[in-house]
């Protein structure tokens, strides 16, 4: 088959985009990614047909505060610059990025199915849980449900006005207001950073992260044989600012080891016993004792994913759900703010209890019941 796949360039949701493009390909498919100028080449690298996403540079006209007009308004407008190449390359299917949905509104204007790519947990709303971003657990009993009652009625107003959002950019292209959705999902996180909830949408489906390295170099690890720290900053930019500095700060004296993993560059006047740089997270994380990270999925799944606890500092998105959903299935300290006293607490507490590391295996053997993406996109082409 063919199948055009449409991401944005943000590494959280690039990477996913790119590995299941492997996987895809691997079945013997033709997926075409549609993305940021940013992995292009390291996305042909690989061997993936890669084309330049249009439409994703702020307009004059654009309110970048507004999420609901930034997601919906500029998805339009990315519907509308890319049809032509998306068309010409008749694909079967369309795979669209949660928060690149031009791809989802190309589709419809072509007449195809597509599948909506979430490279983290549902974040739909729902009748039974928390606003999403809350951190919350659900509520248990009488008084635990009447306050999820109340957090939604009182985020109700600004989903209302998101979906009339959404209504007004599908009418401006010629597509009807009410949003069919897409023909599935795929739902790329691990059971364990999912909620049960009554009303999960049909043709919804958990399918374990979508993990792909950047680099083919083997990270460099300090010398000795005590316990290794990964410290991987976010790529988001809403992360929290300075973070590697501050970790390392806090490792001081624990007599722990210390690998920087960042995409940008890395700290200067390392200790003898650290490093940092770029290499495969996937192989670090074969040494690592420890993760402290910034909370995002991409990087708190992949540890998860290998058996390692994290240690998450989060900063705004939803950083603050997913490290919330982590310490309460067992794998996380959570610390905010970020202070060398706090993480190096944390990563000590981490280190000293097998009760986390325990729970991370456990999230780990989760991978065994998620469903096979390539699936759910051969069956969604064929409705």
């Amino acid at each position: 088959m063919r199948i055009a796949v449409v991401a944005g360039p943000d590494p959280g949701h690039a990477f996913p985009a790119i590995a299941l493009c492997l996987r895809l390909q691997a079945a013997g498919d033709e997926p075409v990614l549609f993305t940021g100028s940013r992995w292009l080449d390291q996305a042909r690298a690989a061997g993936i047909s890669v084309r330049k996403l249009k439409g994703l540079a702020p307009r004059p006209t654009d309110d970048d505060t507004d999420a609901g007009a930034r997601i919906h308004e500029r998805a339009a407008h990315i519907a509308t610059e890319n049809l032509p190449e998306l068309s010409a390359m008749l694909p079967d299917l369309i795979i669209s990025d949660v928060l690149t949905a031009g791809g989802g509104l190309a589709a419809e204007r072509l007449g195809l199915p597509w599948v909506e790519l979430s490279p983290h947990p549902l974040y739909l709303p729902s009748k039974a849980l928390p606003p999403i971003g809350s951190g919350l657990a659900p509520g248990e009993g009488v008084r635990g449900r009447m306050r999820d009652g109340v957090l939604r009625t009182m985020t109700a107003r600004a989903v209302r006005n998101g979906l009339r959002q959404r209504s007004a950019a599908r009418e401006s292209i010629g597509l009807p207001a009410e949003d069919p959705g897409p023909t599935a999902r795929l739902v790329a996180t691990l059971p364990a950073l999912e909620l049960d909830r009554p009303d999960w949408p049909a043709d919804t489906h958990v399918v374990g992260p979508l993990l792909w390295e950047p680099t083919d170099a083997v990270f460099p690890r300090p010398p000795g044989t005590a316990a290794l720290v990964m410290v991987a900053p976010s790529t988001a930019h809403t992360g929290v600012t300075d973070m590697a500095e501050v970790v390392l700060s806090g490792l001081a004296g624990l007599g722990v080891r210390a690998a920087i993993s960042t995409l940008d560059a890395p700290p200067a006047d390392l200790p003898e016993w650290a490093t940092a740089g770029l290499g495969r997270q996937d192989e670090l994380l074969t040494h690592a004792a420890v993760v402290v990270g910034g909370g995002g999925h991409g990087l708190l799944a992949k540890s998860l994913s290998a058996g390692v606890p994290v240690v998450t500092v989060p900063g705004g998105g939803d950083q603050w759900e997913l490290a919330n959903r982590a310490v309460r299935q067992g794998s996380s300290v959570l610390v905010r703010p970020l202070t060398p006293e706090a993480v190096g607490a944390a990563v000590r507490q981490v280190l000293d209890d097998p009760a986390f590391a325990e729970a991370a295996r456990r999230a780990a053997a989760g991978l065994a019941q998620v469903a096979d993406p390539v699936q759910i996109c051969h069956d969604a082409a064929k409705r």
